[in-house]
């Protein structure tokens, strides 16, 4: 049989008259009519063949697409500077967005650059971006105006002036918002004491340059008592030591193998180590401060209030528990710390069947007016250690006439000073180098009636 052709088929053989006729409606058939009823259905034809898609539009698709997904992704993590993180995960989102925000500002511009054949996705995407963008830059602004704030409360409360250096030692700070980069300096590592064949050490941070006896920061790391050493942080000892400090990083003894008071017991050890050896580093043992972060912030805050020591010149406490007993009343959310079990585990049970040892590890339950100067760094949106830790200890020092500065940073979060060059970790420099310029420039203080003025960082 043979096949049938359209060329060879009377049926299909035609020429441009043919096309000539007459309508069903009567009216005439012209070839031009033919073509205006037959065109949008060749085209939509055309459209559906397999493989007949155009390589520039499938790329415009994606690139919307990829554009959509960022901008989404840039506005959640905005959103993370102003919502609660009741979870871990979304701590570690709320700490990098607003203290890395001024890196994902910059990246939130890429998906805004206009580009041909844009779709709905990708203007979608734009806006995302556009509304991600102040978020994320918010912190920073936040920060300049806090710190414009604290300069004026640091002045109020201890005076203009500030300690001398010499010209090797880096220049003061003299703005909370710089660009900075961390210098060199000398390191060495002690042991300090021996605990049942665990060996506790110190590392010690000099100034690159020699020196004479110079006053020395005590700093204690945190971790709920039971996890990390003293190489956390790297950055703000060695930040210290350039600006004429001798630093001694601390290890101390951990829950739960070692319960309280053994790690405020080993941050005395270490004071008086220091002390014993100062001609060594050298260092002034007559011009000691105590910084610590988190729990460790309750360990130098405690060893600061319970020492009664007159070398300790000040106390630093970043984001610290001051209020043991009130700590374990108010838990944080279970998802994100748990608050119960570590206070368990480093006091030894609850405050009901500890009661006498919850007050002992408090801090606050120890200030008195012969108590040394504090500083106190907390955020606003700590969920892990709530910044009330802090404001009770601010009240109980105003009450008691401590010389004292409290800035609580309304966009921060518990460990905001990670990012060193971030807002919370410029504010925190900043505070630091001001608070120990001042409280190691002159012999002793002695408690008077003028001991009491209260300074507060007003919230921007």
């Amino acid at each position: 049989m043979t096949p049938m052709r359209r060329g060879n088929d009377p049926q299909f053989r035609a020429s441009d008259h043919d096309f000539e006729g007459r309508g069903r409606d009567g009216g005439a058939f012209t070839r031009q009519t033919a073509q205006t009823v037959l065109a949008p259905a060749l085209r939509t034809r055309s459209v559906a063949i397999p493989g007949d898609v155009c390589p520039g539009a499938l790329t415009t698709s994606m690139t919307d697409l990829l554009r959509l997904v960022g901008g989404l992704l840039l506005l959640a993590l905005a959103a993370m500077t102003a919502l609660p993180a009741p979870h871990a995960v979304l701590w570690g989102a709320s700490v990098a967005a607003t203290e890395y925000g001024y890196w994902l500002a910059i990246a939130a511009l890429l998906p805004i650059i206009p580009t041909r054949q844009q779709t709905r996705l990708g203007r979608l995407g734009a806006l995302c971006s556009v509304c991600a963008i102040p978020l994320l830059v918010l912190p920073v602004y936040r920060a300049s105006l806090m710190g414009a704030e604290l300069q004026k409360t640091f002045d109020a409360e201890f005076g203009t002036e500030r300690r001398e250096r010499p010209p090797a030692s880096e220049a003061p700070r003299l703005s909370p918002i710089v660009l900075h980069k961390i210098p060199a300096i000398r390191f060495e590592e002690r042991t300090f004491a021996s605990y049942q064949g665990q060996t506790l050490t110190l590392d010690i941070y000099h100034p690159a340059y020699l020196h004479d006896a110079i006053p020395g920061v005590v700093v204690i790391h945190g971790g709920g008592w039971q996890h990390g050493d003293n190489s956390e942080f790297v950055a703000l000892n060695a930040y210290l030591a350039s600006r004429d400090y001798v630093v001694a990083a601390i290890n101390y003894r951990l829950a739960p193998r070692w319960r309280f008071p053994a790690a405020a017991e080993d941050v005395k050890t270490a004071i008086a180590y220091l002390k014993g050896h100062a001609s060594e580093f050298p260092l002034d043992p007559s011009r000691l401060a105590l910084l610590g972060r988190s729990e460790g912030g309750q360990l130098a805050l405690l060893a600061a209030y319970t020492a009664r020591d007159p070398s300790i010149r000040g106390v630093i406490s970043l984001y610290a528990p001051s209020d043991l007993t009130a700590a374990y009343a108010h838990p944080s959310p279970a998802l994100l710390y748990d608050t119960r079990g570590l206070l368990e585990r480093y006091v030894g049970g609850p405050p009901a069947r500890e009661q006498k040892a919850y007050f002992a590890a408090s801090p606050i339950n120890f200030v008195t007016a012969a108590s040394p100067p504090t500083l106190l760094v907390h955020g606003a949106r700590d969920q892990m250690v709530p910044a009330e830790q802090s404001a009770r200890l601010d009240d109980r020092l105003r009450d008691a006439g401590v010389k004292h500065v409290f800035a609580e940073l309304p966009w921060a979060t518990h460990g905001c000073d990670k990012s060193f060059g971030g807002p919370c970790g410029q504010i925190t420099m900043f505070a630091v180098e001001r608070f120990l310029d001042a409280v190691t420039i002159a012999p002793p203080a002695t408690a008077s009636a003028a001991r009491g003025k209260h300074a507060r960082a007003a919230r921007p």
